[in-house]
């Protein structure tokens, strides 16, 4: 293969996948709205056959403590635990004990911590127990769908669908 040949293959492949990437984010944030407004966890995807292909999973994310308030977090960990507050240029608490307060807080699923001595439980101001990421789906194949949707792409069973086409150039 040629240099020219190459260079076109790749322009070519470059174009198609920046079309297919374009509408896949269209339909995902559709799909994503769907799942979300119809209260919906998974859906299958068949061929118009009803041959299964893949099955779709709504994933919502677990709320977990992360620190909103850098300062009032640290003036908290100054007060009840001196000891994992370190000085330097810059004051922080010790990153170790922050994931394992955080981890605390997330397991508890509230903004507190119980004082393991006097059994007193206190909010820890600049914590808030909040998802930490959004919420998504995901696409799983199945064993063959993979093989099934290219063989239905290439026989025109896909037709119905506004799959993407390459529509950029002169008029």
């Amino acid at each position: 293969m040629n240099i020219q040949q190459l260079a076109l293959e790749e322009a070519a492949l470059k174009t198609l996948a920046d079309t297919v990437l374009d509408r896949l984010k269209v339909v995902k944030a559709e799909m994503q709205e769907a799942l979300t407004t119809g209260g919906v966890g998974r859906v299958d995807a068949a061929l118009p056959d009803g041959t299964k292909v893949a099955t779709i999973s709504r994933t919502d994310p677990k709320p977990a403590a992360v620190v909103v308030d850098a300062d009032a977090f640290l003036a908290w960990v100054r007060a009840n635990s001196p000891h994992n507050i370190v000085s330097r240029l810059v004051t922080e608490v010790r990153p170790a004990y922050t994931t394992a307060l955080l981890a605390e807080m997330t397991a508890a699923g509230t903004a507190e911590v119980s004082d393991k001595e006097t059994g007193v439980v206190e909010e820890v101001p600049g914590v808030e127990i909040r998802a930490t990421r959004s919420t998504t789906h995901s696409v799983r194949p199945t064993k063959t769908g993979r093989d099934q949707i290219a063989e239905a792409w290439r026989t025109g069973a896909l037709a119905h669908l506004p799959l993407p086409q390459i529509t950029g150039g002169a008029a």
